[in-house]
């Protein structure tokens, strides 16, 4: 395969701008999915045929509309096609003969480049970090595809928390361990919660929820799921150019949270830190 490659984000991503830090309920989500899904076509569709073809009303797209700051859906069908309209220019000669797993790569790098600019608001960001700092323990949820970016958050966390808790395996014992974290005083939690979405991810948000713990989600998109059971929602995009989804930017998101918490209690993390270092020194951990 041979094909080009075309100049800025798809037409889908650029359309999640849309809603950040819009509070979305379940029915229009599953419009902004739509909406997502089909971003090549759906800003010359009316109100109508989107509410058939998302398998909702049509009072609710125009809620949904109104919900994102527009007077109706005529406000959002032109907002939608300016959106749509732009970058849609040709290949550059740089990418012009890129392969497919040249274009995935380069994708990452577009998912990296749009998390930097969502992270001009840093305050998004310290706010999460205070609020994860502060829960001893720190519960850190991660099933499936996000087990492994679980741990990796845990393995870092833990040299500057002094309880960290990875929460890596669903089934009834999930449940208890969410229950033993938020009796031994955590306020918060946080979820890593990434395609395609395991039901038992959303249960145990949900389960946290009641417990009295506030949740901070990494997850892949504004419309996720799992924005409907976090109080703070981080969004980093997946890549879908390959057989299985390339987490690159999750992973970076996840990083820029622990420096948020390091942040949060600077003394307490240099202290931490230093001690690690004289035990790793001790033990001679490291070889160099």
């Amino acid at each position: 395969m041979n094909e080009t490659a075309t100049v800025g984000p798809a037409p889908g991503d650029r359309l999640l701008d849309l809603f950040h830090g819009v509070r979305l309920t379940p029915t229009q989500r599953r419009i902004a999915q739509c909406l997502v899904r089909h971003a090549a076509t759906v800003a010359y569709l009316s109100a109508a045929e989107v509410a058939e073809l998302a398998g909702v009303s049509q009072p609710s797209v125009t809620r949904f509309a109104v919900a994102l700051g527009h007077d109706g859906y005529p406000a959002l069908r032109r907002r939608l096609r300016a959106l749509t309209a732009t970058g849609s220019a040709g290949p550059t000669p740089s990418t012009a003969g890129d392969n497919e797993l040249q274009r995935a790569v380069r994708a990452e790098i577009g998912n990296l480049d749009r998390l930097a600019g969502q992270l001009a608001d840093r305050d998004r960001i310290a706010a999460a970090g205070r609020l994860l700092a502060a829960s001893r323990p720190l519960p850190v949820l991660g099933l499936r595809a996000a087990a492994p970016l679980a741990a990796y958050f845990a393995f870092f966390a833990a040299k500057v928390h002094p309880d960290v808790r990875v929460l890596d395996t669903g089934g009834s014992l999930l449940a208890d361990r969410l229950d033993q974290a938020a009796a031994a005083g955590a306020g918060a939690l946080l979820a890593l919660v990434l395609p395609r979405y395991p039901r038992e991810t959303l249960d145990a948000l949900r389960a946290a929820r009641e417990a009295g713990l506030r949740v901070v989600a990494i997850t892949d998109s504004p419309v996720s799921p799992a924005t409907e059971h976090a109080d703070v929602v981080l969004p980093a995009a997946v890549g879908t150019d390959l057989v299985f989804d390339l987490h690159t930017a999750p992973m970076a998101l996840a990083m820029v949270v622990l420096q948020a918490i390091c942040d949060a209690t600077p003394a307490e993390t240099q202290a931490r830190l230093e001690a690690f270092e004289a035990s790793a020194a001790r033990r001679q951990v490291f070889l160099g």
